[in-house]
């Protein structure tokens, strides 16, 4: 196997466990990056000589090696695919009864660069490094030999990827048998329907379940506003827990009519949905006087990059202190964030200065982030990205 030097001094990271290698970390005279093809397995070495783990390589990524293992016989073969996802399967099935989740999370379950989402018998990949789309096959067959699937599809439209000089594959596609237009996601009792072929990312948000289910068991016989609510996911959960009215908004029509087909699905007869931008729908509300006593403000990640950092917080914070326009007095307000590159504590901060700007006193009462089947690990901040803090909010 090629060997993959570190320059000294760059192995402390790696020793704590994180499984990323920066390409200026390498030591390029002892291991030239160009004598890498993407996707190429290596031993990473420490200056010293010592073995670090066994990882795969792409000479032109800035994360240019990702660890699989700690053994020198480690490979990314089937057989280690093979092993991680049966453990994946296991934790899964000590949380959940259905048989929907996100059943591997990349670096949370010791596969960097794959994500696979499972909707019961059809399960939704993706790959988003080269040493992992020149394995694709093989984490395929591992799928289709240890749950005899209906269909495996590939959603390889994730911006990431260009980063690994692949190509966005507009297109989800076939792997393995043919799968449906729509999949079926069972949450507590509550059916959706999603698109398949042209959902967003693979399909479903499955990371927000347990913070829809914490916020819905609040919303009997009150009045909600969904925002971003993609197909309807928290919004036909909270008029099923007994919300007076639920109004969901999201910009994308194909998303609005999900919502409508959901609601109907599930017999949630209070639940609407409009296409609107949402601050020009909560200005809307705003200059209308309506009022909601829960919200759940749910936006696409503002801070995609550190650079995004100080526009991204803004975004934040004015898109929270139109929501808290909108709120009654002792009202709830989820607020979330989906971008690693926001803290809890930054997030706190956005809320915080909303409530000040719209006049309003907050109380945290929960701090909720992904679920269980998007384990953290624990040496890389990055894996933990998601934020759902919720306030009770008065005047």
């Amino acid at each position: 196997m090629k060997r993959l030097y570190l320059r000294k001094g760059e192995d402390r990271r790696l020793r704590a466990g994180h499984l990323w290698v920066f390409s200026n970390e390498v030591d390029t005279t002892r291991s030239p990056l160009a004598d890498f093809a993407p996707g190429d397995e290596a031993l990473i070495m420490a200056a010293s000589g010592r073995p670090l783990g066994v990882g795969y390589v792409n000479p032109g990524a800035l994360i240019c090696a990702r660890i699989v293992g700690y053994d020198e016989g480690d490979r990314l073969d089937e057989a280690l695919i093979a092993r991680r996802i049966a453990s994946a399967v296991s934790l899964r099935q000590r949380f959940y009864r259905e048989s929907c989740y996100r059943l591997v999370y990349g670096e949370g379950d010791f596969l960097p660069g794959l994500v696979v989402d499972r909707f019961n018998d059809v399960f939704v990949l993706q790959a988003t490094t080269a040493g992992i789309e020149r394995r694709i096959d093989l984490v395929t067959s591992v799928l289709v030999d240890m749950f005899a699937p209906r269909a495996v599809l590939a959603a390889n439209d994730a911006a990431v990827r260009s980063l690994e000089g692949l190509e966005r594959e507009r297109e989800h596609r076939d792997l393995y048998g043919e799968a449906p237009e729509k999949l079926v996601v069972n949450e507590a009792g509550a059916e959706f329907m999603v698109d398949a072929k042209h959902g967003q990312k693979t399909g479903w948000f499955f990371d927000m379940r347990d913070n829809r289910l914490r916020l819905a068991g609040l919303c009997r016989e009150k009045r909600v506003l969904d925002l971003y609510s993609y197909a309807g996911a928290f919004g036909i959960q909270a008029g099923l827990a007994g919300a007076a009215e639920v109004i969901c908004v999201d910009s994308s029509p194909l998303a609005v009519a999900a919502i409508r087909e959901n609601a109907v699905r599930n017999g949630a007869s209070t639940v609407t949905a409009q296409p609107a931008d949402v601050e020009d729908a909560l200005n809307g509300f705003i200059d209308a006087g309506e009022q909601f006593d829960v919200i759940c403000l749910d936006p696409p990640a503002f801070v995609k990059r550190k650079k995004d950092f100080k526009k991204g917080l803004v975004a934040y914070e004015r898109v929270n202190r139109l929501a808290m326009e909108c709120l009654t007095d002792d009202a709830i307000l989820m607020s979330c964030s989906c971008s690693s590159h926001v803290s809890d504590k930054d997030l706190r901060d956005v809320a915080r200065k909303a409530g000040i700007n719209a006049g309003r006193s907050l109380q945290m009462v929960y701090a909720g982030g992904q679920g269980p089947d998007h384990p953290v690990h624990p040496a890389m901040d990055e894996t933990r990205y998601l934020k759902a803090l919720v306030f009770r909010v008065h005047n």
